[in-house]
């Protein structure tokens, strides 16, 4: 009877994790079909918050300002906006200044919070494609990263996107918030700059892999499994079938090299750190890394750009890409498989911390 119930108890989260997954694949068929169908799949956005940090002061201002300091002040606003304009019009004119720009230095902010496939890593592309054309080298871009890792090709290519950046000459930040860990760590160390909060989850440079494996449930039940293959080693670990030894060395093999290769990435755009201490699979909170020089600095996204408001024009850039309802549902599907397949692959210390 618990055999039974067993089996139920799998066969329906089987189907409920199938369903899911279908709708999501059902979401990447719709958009794949509608780029090809209408060939623009998004725009990119852009908006200046040095406005939107003014308009939330205003509030409070308008409660704790005596009303003369608040004329004094917009007096002075409009003074300092006039002169700004004046300034731009004679860049403009310059004739040193080839591209007619104004003087006043940029900071460009991007938002890349990776789920467990990167998936992010397309939208990163368009905005750092929009934005090079147009930076100089005068300007920096930002870069506020969200991520616990994932797939290694997909994180690598993101990485490979950043990198764009540093190959244009323009300055490169990576603020971490909350967590830059593996693959997130990967796309952080190619910075010019890391800036982390105190507590931000930083490093995990390790790889892991795991899967569950049901011959032994199979085979007393007398239920055969077959797989075929062409190439030794075409299929090492499965979920069904019997695995061997040698399966399990070429397996390890496998995830020894990758994590070779990532101890390499790290220790060529972060020469400061020393790799082997740090290549563990630890993880820190942002004064250990800042310690282990995982990290240059210790702040905020919030602070810094509280920081550069003052002379610097703060531009977000975002990509959207515009998205039917079936597309809606699918990606809103995938999310649901992904936080689940996060919720499977948590350990214990994971569970203590986050």
């Amino acid at each position: 009877m618990d055999f039974i119930l067993e089996i139920v108890e799998f066969l329906l989260q089987a189907v409920i994790l199938l369903g899911v997954f279908l709708i999501a694949v059902a979401g990447v068929v719709a958009i794949s079909q509608r780029r090809r169908d209408r060939g623009d799949d998004g725009s990119v956005e852009a908006r200046l918050l040095n406005e939107r940090y003014e308009e939330q002061q205003e509030p409070i201002r308008a409660v704790v300002e005596e009303p003369f300091a608040t004329k004094a002040r917009m007096k002075e606003k409009k003074r300092v906006e006039k002169q700004k304009k004046k300034e731009m019009k004679k860049a403009a004119k310059d004739d040193s200044d080839q591209s007619g720009e104004a003087s006043r230095a940029r900071t460009f902010i991007i938002d890349f919070e990776g789920d467990m496939q990167a998936s992010q890593v397309a939208q990163l592309r368009e905005e750092i494609s929009a934005i090079l054309p147009l930076a100089t080298s005068t300007d920096e871009i930002l870069v506020r990263v969200e991520s616990g890792g994932g797939v290694v090709h997909g994180y690598g290519l993101a990485a490979s996107q950043l990198l764009r950046i540093k190959e244009a000459g323009i300055p490169l930040i990576v603020s971490v918030d909350k967590v830059a860990a593996s693959g997130g760590y990967m796309m952080a160390c190619v910075a010019d700059t890391i800036i982390a909060a105190p507590f931000a989850i930083i490093g995990s440079i390790g790889v892991v892999a795991q899967l569950p494996n049901f011959h032994r449930l199979l085979k007393k039940n007398d239920i055969d499994f077959e797989l075929h293959t062409a190439g030794e080693y075409k299929r090492t670990l499965t979920v069904f079938g019997e695995n061997t030894d040698k399966a399990r060395e070429k397996f390890q093999a496998d995830i020894d090299d990758v994590h070779d290769l990532f101890k390499q990435f790290v220790a060529e755009h972060r020469s400061v750190v020393s790799i082997d201490e740090v290549s563990t699979g630890e993880y820190w909170f942002g004064q250990r890394a800042l310690e282990k020089r995982l990290v240059d600095r210790l702040c905020t996204s919030d602070s810094y750009l509280m920081e550069k408001s003052a002379d610097r024009d703060l531009v977000e850039v975002r990509y959207r890409e515009r998205r039917s309802w079936q597309e809606k549902l699918g990606l809103a599907a995938g999310h649901v498989l992904d936080r689940s397949i996060k919720r499977l692959m948590k350990t214990e210390q994971d569970q203590r911390y986050l």
